[in-house]
């Protein structure tokens, strides 16, 4: 009961390698146990720094019952700055709570976990969204962490993939990303002079960027049946999102921040323009037309944070790879017996 354990990153890094399918499966299953009421999902609470208005620590805590039946909050760290000194923009950690008692029994590395439950989240949009596994051509725009896990799960997905055609507007990221794809994960990949090269003729966009405000505009630049998995949320401008349908992972959360379905609203002043949620469409709920693009935009939603890290510290603890904090708790009794 007073057990408290410590998950690094390395051991997060590899429970995901080894077990990529199941958390496509996680995921899925915490996003139906969301729509079907057995969550608690509060609204992310961000920390800005008027000195550095590109950096961000967000608090996600959240309730997943069902089978995980566990609380707990991601503290999470975006500094787009650190890309700059090629350090990874986000760093994280989960601290997971007994639902019996409150006490938290693990604090896990979390930027490894976040980056692979938007990867799943991704991966699972664009079968649901695209209706397949398959796709000759997947456009990639931004090359970081985050764009390197989805590569990955579409892999775990076992997605057939003509190839990635990847834009960054650092070609050396992109270079790196093509070069991984290629070597490390067997699948064809090419480097993209522009958004647009890449993007024309793709089955399905992948946004991976560290966009603050919207850059893609135009109602040409998607093209109908092409299914664009928003990832980073603020990369499209309101009127390519108004003439598009429109996914989310959940209505609240997903409008809010300034992110582009969120100007969409602010826009047109009401949200008919969603057709609904990921899970409704898992569900067979959503009917699409072939005469518009399909976004997904997923704004992360803390139970999935749950969800895998959970699954990851169980995996943990069965192959011995967690650090026990002997005394973490000073006090384990009212008053002595």
């Amino acid at each position: 009961m007073f057990t408290f354990d410590v998950v690094s990153g390395t051991v997060a890094r590899e429970v995901i390698a080894e077990s990529r399918q199941d958390i496509l499966q996680v995921v899925k299953e915490a996003y139906l146990a969301h729509e079907s009421g057995q969550s608690i999902n509060p609204n992310s609470y961000f920390l800005r720094f008027p000195e550095k208005p590109s950096a961000r620590i967000i608090a996600l805590p959240a309730y997943l019952g069902g089978d995980h039946d566990v609380a707990g909050i991601k503290w999470i760290a975006s500094f787009p700055d650190n890309v700059a000194r090629n350090v990874p923009r986000a760093s994280a950690v989960l601290l997971l709570n007994d639902y019996a008692t409150g006490y938290p029994f693990a604090c896990l590395e979390a930027s490894q976990i976040s980056a692979a439950r938007t990867a799943a989240s991704c991966v699972l949009g664009a079968s649901t969204l695209h209706g397949s596994t398959h796709a000759e051509r997947i456009a990639v725009v931004g090359a970081g962490v985050i764009a390197r896990n989805i590569l990955e799960f579409f892999t775990a997905g076992q997605w057939k993939i003509g190839e990635f055609a990847v834009y960054d507007q650092v070609p050396g990221y992109a270079d790196a990303l093509v070069s991984y794809s290629r070597e490390t994960l067997g699948i064809p990949a090419t480097g993209a002079d522009s958004l647009e090269s890449a993007v024309r003729g793709a089955d399905v966009v992948v946004l991976a960027t560290t966009a603050a405000t919207p850059y893609i505009s135009g109602l040409d630049v998607f093209s109908a049946k092409q299914t664009v998995l928003n990832i980073s949320l603020r990369d499209i401008a309101p009127e390519i999102v108004l003439a598009s349908h429109n996914v989310v992972d959940d209505f609240d959360h997903c409008l809010t921040a300034q992110t582009s379905p969120h100007l969409a609203e602010q826009a047109c002043g009401h949200r008919d323009f969603i057709d609904g949620t990921l899970a409704q469409a898992v569900l067979g709920k959503l009917e699409f037309d072939d005469s518009k693009p399909r976004i997904f935009s997923p704004f992360g939603l803390g139970i999935l944070d749950l969800a895998v890290g959970s699954f990851i510290y169980r995996r943990a603890v069965e192959s011995g790879r967690t650090t026990p904090i002997d005394g973490f708790f000073a006090e384990t009794e009212r008053w002595q017996k």
